[in-house]
């Protein structure tokens, strides 16, 4: 295959879409708890909300996933969960209830829930084995370059408009829409449904673990045992507070890390092909480990900004990498199932890594919270090491 078709119209507008999507996305992830407690939110309050939102999208990814394989359609699935995200962004800002605020956000999380099974299905259907981490690479590169532009658009925003929170919510409507028009110029692969019986329950695509490949069940094992201490990115950023650093700088490093990120996803994904998903995905787990173990004794900002390049890095190493690694041991009509309860446990176990996270931290100090991470990590790594290399299965 050329390199110059590596990357084909349909990858190109997905990315395009992500893309426009995090940025929206992005633009509010900073403000929304200011926003939410200044229409009267409590902190409880924000807690159950953000944990019924991911709950929704983790529940939801697996079940349409496997809808998504067994209707043979990838494209509706796409357009009405990023339509859902779009229109749920301005719904924050018109009322200010908090069932209203509870529906829109859940809404939000719902649309993830049912395009990202069949949108990295889309993915790995235009792509080979031999180019899936570049593919899942580029697209991650550039959704994360959404994550760079929102928040600066946001800032610059709020630096002539202090506390105009409400609007923001609007302006996020505008990439937001964009995104949704964009799925318009995708064109949906011929595939037929699936002719046998099968159920269709909302906890069905559980089923998968029987059937899918040994492999397949190996890797999640060890994937789902990272993601549940893999926690929330806002206690580095807690702990780089706690170690002086000011709030601007704060949010600088965030941005760094997303921009670092960014860069480095697609020449991650090229090396990947040229040496193995493996060994690209356990370095970024080292990378993560050294992250964990460096910022529970670090306290200035140059080691501190340092450790947040190489948590770019890991990002880079790990996120569309895992994906590329599950679809090429997963067969191709079961893509979108494969990866829907992946991620769909992951997203779970996001949930609880932050709790246990928060129960050590609270209990013994974020030094302790950091270095049990990195120990687990550590030996996350080593399961994997011993797993065979990907070996993509008979479609």
């Amino acid at each position: 295959m050329q390199p110059l078709k590596v990357i084909s119209r349909s990858i190109w507008i997905l990315a395009l879409v992500s893309m426009l999507t995090d940025m929206a996305s992005e633009m509010l992830y900073p403000v929304l708890p200011v926003y939410l407690k200044q229409i009267g939110f409590s902190v409880l309050l924000i807690g159950l909300l953000e944990g019924l939102a991911e709950a929704t999208a983790g529940l939801s990814k697996g079940y349409f996933g496997k809808m998504s394989d067994l209707s043979g359609k990838r494209l509706p699935f796409v357009r009405i969960g990023y339509a859902l995200s779009g229109i749920s962004r301005p719904m924050m800002a018109m009322f200010v209830w908090p069932l209203w605020i509870f529906m829109s956000r859940t809404l939000d999380r719902f649309g993830k829930g049912i395009r990202t099974g069949a949108r990295d299905a889309m993915l790995s259907d235009e792509s080979t084995p031999a180019t899936k981490g570049r593919v899942f690479g580029f697209h991650r590169s550039m959704d994360t370059l959404g994550a760079v532009l929102g928040p600066g658009i946001a800032l610059i925003y709020l630096y002539y408009h202090p506390e105009d929170y409400r609007t923001l919510f609007f302006i996020a409507f505008i990439p937001g829409i964009l995104a949704v028009l964009a799925t318009y110029l995708l064109k949906e692969q011929k595939r037929l449904p699936r002719t046998e019986p099968q159920r269709n329950g909302f906890f069905s695509f559980l089923s998968y673990w029987k059937t899918a490949p040994k492999q397949y069940r190996q890797l999640l094992i060890g994937l789902l045992a990272f993601a549940l201490f893999n926690s929330s990115d806002v206690f580095l950023l807690l702990k780089a507070r706690e170690a002086g650093v000011s709030d601007t700088a704060v949010i600088g490093l965030y941005m760094f890390y997303n921009l670092v990120y960014a860069i480095a996803a697609y020449p991650l994904g090229i090396l990947a092909d040229r040496i193995g998903l493996k060994r690209i995905y356990i370095a970024g787990l080292l990378m993560f480990a050294l992250v964990y173990a460096g910022m529970s004794q670090a306290t200035s900002l140059p080691i501190i900004a340092a450790l947040f390049l190489v948590y770019g890095l890991f990002s880079a190493a790990t996120e569309g990498i895992s994906k590329a690694w599950i679809t090429n041991i997963s067969a191709r009509e079961d893509s979108a199932t494969a990866i829907g309860t992946y991620t769909g446990f992951q997203s779970i176990c996001s949930l609880l890594a932050s709790s246990i996270t928060g129960f050590v931290w609270f209990q013994f100090g974020g030094m302790a919270a950091f270095i049990g991470t990195a120990l687990v990590t550590l030996c996350v790594a080593f399961y994997l090491l011993r797993m065979p290399e990907e070996v993509t299965p008979e479609a």
